[in-house]
């Protein structure tokens, strides 16, 4: 069973959309006049399957929906600039040089839970054709995740740890479960009361990097002569390292391990590729209904309580691009049927179910057993 995690390695951004020459193309007729100059061109935007998810160190979930989505010309002129979820599915556009870039959110500063991915790529659209950019989002900021062992806050009841970077630094509590993200870098791990602050280890981490240190006491320590033992775990080199504060130092060995959380969120494109049967939960807009095994209704009224159909963003209208949903009789369907809540056209949910890539001739979820409206 295929599963799809959080994204942690950092990749080089690549540009998938393909780079055609703008020349211009014309369109003739038999009526001898001239030929008449094509200017216009179109452009789709869609996200990659997240292969790059499969991490054993991120365990935030990433919806594709809330990207933040900009899309300019060549002389900075803004064409869209607002969620992914909200944007056409094809852009009209003047032939030429656009810049399309996403971002899950903005980051500037330290700050727990906060993943920030992105990817931008320059493209040309060609006039009187279409072409397709595909966004493949990696993890543009890095992080530390600390493990402090039970027994710490009892030997050492007046320190407590920062984690740092030159853009500022974040107390790391005892009970802190999330990552602390940081902008690529030098970041340091200090051991502090209210004396003094002491830097433990400073690692230098690229973007995608998730350092991941557990902080061990001695069994038998009562002091801090006893000393502190850190491991030391990356997301791209599983790295253990051993450091005893008033020791001469420690040493380090490579090693595998490690697992990712398993409780996530699919986007569409990644239900479409899942196993047949597999049990998830997907992400998506209510932007439909009234199936049949050819067509579908996208603006109200609805006449059908049994199903609907999510798409990747609000603004979806083609079958191709979206998700059939099953609407099993009970508190689902009482909730979800656009035949009851018209209102909820447009609105973004998650759904449970079982993946049917034969629902109404569509990739679509049965056995629809939990929602979340978002």
């Amino acid at each position: 069973m295929k599963r799809h995690s959080k994204f942690t390695r950092a990749i080089s951004l690549t540009a998938i959309g393909a780079a055609m020459s703008a020349c211009s193309l014309f369109s003739y007729d038999n009526t001898g006049e001239e030929p008449e100059v094509q200017t216009k061109g179109r452009l789709s935007l869609s996200f990659i399957r997240e292969d790059v998810l499969a991490s054993k160190a991120v365990y935030e979930t990433v919806d594709t929906n809330s990207f933040i989505l900009k899309v300019q010309d060549e002389n900075g002129q803004i064409i869209y600039d607002g969620a992914y979820g909200d944007s056409p599915e094809t852009f009209e556009l003047d032939a030429g040089t656009y810049t399309v870039s996403a971002l899950s959110c903005e980051f500037s500063a330290p700050a727990f839970a906060s993943p920030q991915y992105g990817d931008e790529q320059c493209v040309v659209v060609p006039p009187g054709k279409e072409i397709g950019v595909r966004l493949q989002c990696v993890l543009m900021n890095c992080g530390v995740v600390l493990g402090i062992d039970s027994d710490f806050l009892t030997i050492y009841p007046k320190s407590f740890f920062y984690v740092k970077s030159e853009a500022g630094r974040l107390l790391y509590s005892y009970t802190q479960k999330n990552i602390a993200y940081f902008k690529p870098g030098k970041i340091s791990v200090q051991l502090a009361d209210n004396q003094s602050t002491e830097t433990l280890l400073t690692r230098t981490l690229a973007a995608g990097d998730i350092l991941r240190l557990k902080i061990n006491v001695s069994s038998s320590a009562s002091s801090q002569e006893s000393g502190i033992r850190i491991a030391v775990d990356t997301a791209k080199n599983w790295i253990n390292e051993s450091f005893t504060i008033g020791g001469s130092g420690g040493g380090s060995s490579g090693e595998s391990g490690g697992s990712g959380n398993t409780d996530q969120v699919l986007t569409i494109a990644q239900v479409k590729e899942a196993d047949e049967g597999e049990p998830v939960w997907v992400s998506g807009y209510i932007v439909g209904g009234d199936l049949t095994q050819a067509n579908a209704s996208f603006s109200p009224p609805f006449s059908s309580n049994t199903n609907l159909v999510l798409g990747p963003r609000s603004s979806s209208s083609s079958r191709s691009s979206c998700l059939a949903v099953s609407l099993p009789k009970g508190d689902v369907r009482d909730a979800l049927n656009l035949v009851d809540h018209p209102e909820l056209l447009g609105k973004a949910v998650e759904v449970f179910g079982e993946v049917s890539h034969s629902y109404f001739g569509m990739d679509g979820l049965k056995n629809v057993s939990d929602y979340r409206l978002k």
